[in-house]
């Protein structure tokens, strides 16, 4: 019998969880580790932030959800992997040994690189976690009371910019229909070379289409920028040109600012070496297995990836939900391929199919596979975007609660894009 723990319960790692189980004989022991007792839906934040989500309506408790299918669960966190000795350090004091260990967590916020960003110690808002929404949301209703400027962005060595487009996109309509629009001057800020790369070199006509949207909104946006500094009520922004020298500063002053902060690896996992790189984040070869410690694998926001491209300012890869699902059908695969006494062969396809809701009408992103150079690219608009997206909601929340593993609206989704056929991952 097998140990296996997974480190993290988001997106990719209650996915892993069900998965797993589903896969994997009953004598197999597998446990979920997480510093929190309930799983809530990242995707919603956007809409938890302006009021138009209760935090309660986004998550899921999950002791229960994952007992139901035999699946073991700790709320302690982890304070300490120890890789060496196949062992976790638990934030209570305990400690699990594990035979294989799924690293799952997502990133930890830096907001600390950036003076005076962040919410709880600086200037900004955040949509990262339900907490900040939550958050964002009363100082929201104050500022919808007064309101002023307003600054939306995604700082340096960011790695997902979509949210950022996406509440920009979600407070415009949450103003137009409160009637206050008008009385509100919008500026996003983004490390983007440009908008529209989203960490990716683009997808499809992202450029076009985003700044199209921005004009249509009138959102002023600032690209390459560098956020040097935040003081309460304004924001000090250093501008590059293409070849990262200084073209202009900027001086944003503001009633109210989300920004999304730079990604690091959790600090469980920080400075363990061949685990990880210089940022904390998993190093993993293209089974998503750590090659230092082989019984050891990651999926989701905490793996490294290299970025695309040299921008003028740093930014990161973004990992998207349905490259998180390609991460988690791969890791399944090799797990089950292990514990029969064959090799890993299984790769992930980290195709990228992104709904991104532009607060009363929506955009669809397909990069297939994510990391250009790509065999399919292309982006598409609609109102049917927008509600596609809350149907995603609905499903996943309720495939959290019931434990189904049937990718049905995955599926359903890609047949409407018309690429039904896509594979979450191959042999290699």
């Amino acid at each position: 019998m097998a140990h296996i723990i997974i480190m993290g319960a988001g997106i990719g790692g209650v996915s892993m969880a069900y998965e797993l189980r589903a896969a994997l004989p009953k004598q197999h022991r597998i446990t979920v580790v997480s510093d929190s007792p309930t799983f809530h839906f990242v995707p919603s934040n956007p809409w938890v932030a302006v009021n138009w989500r209760k935090p309660d309506a986004i998550k899921v408790p999950l002791k229960e959800c994952l007992g139901r299918k035999g699946i073991e669960f700790s709320a302690a966190g982890v304070k300490r992997v120890h890789p060496a000795d196949n062992r976790l350090e638990l934030g209570d004091g305990g400690e699990l040994r594990y035979d294989y260990l799924v690293i799952a967590t997502g990133p930890r916020l830096a907001f600390e690189e950036i003076e005076g960003l962040g919410p709880i110690q600086g200037h900004t808002e955040s949509i990262c976690h339900v907490d900040h929404a939550v958050r964002a949301a009363e100082k929201w209703q104050r500022f919808v009371d007064e309101p002023g400027p307003m600054v939306v962005g995604a700082a340096q060595l960011a790695s997902c910019f979509g949210p950022a487009y996406e509440y920009a996109f979600i407070a415009d309509a949450d103003l137009r229909k409160r009637r206050i629009r008008d009385r509100v001057p919008m500026t996003f800020v983004t490390s983007e070379p440009y908008i529209g790369h989203l960490g990716l070199a683009g997808v499809g006509n992202s450029k076009g289409v985003l700044e199209d949207a921005l004009r249509e909104r009138h959102i002023n946006w600032i690209t390459n920028a560098r956020i040097d500094r935040v003081e309460e009520g304004r924001m000090h922004v250093t501008e590059l040109d293409e070849e990262g020298n200084e073209k202009k500063r900027h001086e944003l002053p503001f009633s109210y600012s989300m920004v999304l902060p730079a990604f690091t690896g959790v600090d469980a996992v920080c400075g363990i070496e061949g685990l990880v790189n210089p940022r904390g984040f998993v190093l993993i070869d293209q089974h998503q297995r750590n090659p230092a410690f082989p019984n050891i694998y990651a999926v989701g926001v905490c793996v490294a990836i290299p970025p695309i491209e040299p921008t003028p300012v740093p930014v990161g890869v973004p990992k998207t939900g349905y490259m998180i699902e390609s991460m988690v059908c791969a890791t399944v695969n090799n797990l089950q391929a292990e514990l029969e006494g064959r090799e890993p062969h299984h790769v992930p396809t980290w195709s990228a199919v992104c709904l991104a809701d532009l607060g009363d009408t929506g955009v669809a992103f397909v990069a297939i596979p994510q990391i250009p150079p790509r065999n399919v690219t292309w982006t598409r608009q609609g109102k049917w975007v927008h509600l596609a997206k809350i149907g995603f909601e609905k499903y996943f929340l309720r495939k959290v609660k019931k434990g189904s593993t049937d990718p049905i609206y995955e599926r359903s989704i890609l047949k409407m894009l018309g690429i039904e056929k896509i594979k979450m991952c191959k042999t290699d």
